[in-house]
């Protein structure tokens, strides 16, 4: 916090202060001339009554006759014990507000879901520290969850980067602990070992590109793209996989759809869309691809067939790492990070995406600004 913040909170603190200790003062004159005014009337009114009896000579008789020849000194005392009495309520009142704002204070580093009670007097107060607690709760409970995700990433790690290094491993021990393998054997593992060992590089490059992501400010080449175009070239990149897959793709783009982005980017989220819609179509069925203007943004979904997403996954689809089907996308699929980078990107362009699954069908929706980024 600069010099000029510290000066603002000190005098925003003095002024409340001052704000308090007026009310506080102007309160404990208010009861002293409250006490004098019932002293004083009282006494008016005592020897009003008194003078309207016939009194007998007794105990009460001289006691009240005493207190008439001393009835300046009995009003002084009365008046000095009241005072007495409310400077030490006044006194006492702001030592047990403080023991009790010590005692909230020290919850505080302790939060509970109870709430912190205060008395009356200290409402504001009372509010400020609950809303702090909750604060405390909060953040305790998002510390949870990234430890979790910590222990969560470790996990994927290992699972994800043993799996192929040690098929890797395990056939590079047979080519070399079997000399006497056909050559077409011998092409079979190898090609075996191959594939394993780019499996393996594709994960370290997921891992590498949602650190550089997360780690660091994306820094995005903007320039007018044709996104029909562009899609058209991502589409016709996967014949390969959607052919394998026995999968076919059909695309309903507008004859231009030009938007202001980054290019390379861009693309990487499309292909990552319809990389996720390969691996969990069904076999037979279409990958549908559309793009249309709503005003001054670019509607594009991404919808193919498959089995559908239950309502507490699909909230957490475009989370790091968390994956529909663990054993699937080990397999064949990414390591969780394809739609979360994807989702990285889409954000910076200043767009939004969003998944929905009914009927056997997911879409992925993906809104983006045509014109400046905002």
């Amino acid at each position: 916090m600069n010099r000029e913040k510290r000066a603002g909170v000190r005098l925003g603190l003095s002024d409340r202060s001052r704000d308090r200790a007026r009310r506080a003062w102007g309160r404990y004159l208010l009861a002293l001339m409250a006490w004098v005014a019932a002293v004083l009337l009282l006494a008016f009114l005592g020897f009003w009554v008194c003078s309207s009896f016939v009194w007998q000579d007794g105990f009460v008789y001289r006691f009240l006759n005493w207190i008439r020849d001393y009835i300046v000194f009995v009003c002084a005392s009365v008046i000095l014990l009241g005072w007495v009495v409310i400077s030490y309520f006044f006194v006492a009142r702001p030592l047990w507000e403080v023991d009790a704002l010590v005692e909230a204070a020290g919850r505080l580093a302790r939060p509970t879901e109870d709430p912190i009670l205060l008395p009356d007097t200290l409402a504001e107060a009372e509010v400020q520290l609950n809303a702090a607690r909750e604060r405390a709760l909060r953040d305790a409970r998002a510390a949870r969850d990234a430890e979790q995700r910590k222990n969560d990433l470790v996990v994927y790690l290992a699972h994800d980067l043993k799996t192929p290094l040690t098929s890797v491993i395990g056939y590079l021990t047979l080519l070399r602990d079997e000399p006497q393998l056909s050559p077409a054997l011998r092409a079979r593992y190898t090609g075996v070992a191959l594939e394993k060992a780019e499996r393996l590089e594709d994960l370290i490059n997921e891992f590498f590109d949602i650190t550089r992501f997360s780690l660091s400010a994306i820094e995005l080449e903007m320039r007018p793209v044709d996104l029909s175009r562009m899609l058209q070239q991502v589409a016709s990149e996967f014949s390969p996989i959607l052919s394998e897959a026995r999968l076919t793709c059909r695309l309903q783009l507008p004859e231009k759809l030009v938007c202001l982005c980054d290019p390379d980017k861009m693309a990487r989220v499309f292909d990552n869309l319809l990389r996720n819609a390969c691996h969990y179509s069904f076999p037979d069925t279409e990958i549908a691809v559309a793009a249309q203007t709503e005003g001054d943004r670019a509607v594009l979904t991404f919808a193919n067939r498959g089995p559908d997403i239950p309502p507490e996954k699909l909230n957490r689809i475009f989370e790091r790492f968390f994956r529909l089907d663990a054993a699937r996308s080990t397999a064949s699929g990414g390591a969780g990070l394809g739609l979360a980078i994807a989702k990285e990107i889409v954000e910076c362009h200043g767009g939004t995406i969003a998944a929905s699954s009914q009927g056997g069908q997911i879409v992925f929706t993906l809104s983006l600004p045509l014109g400046e980024r905002p």
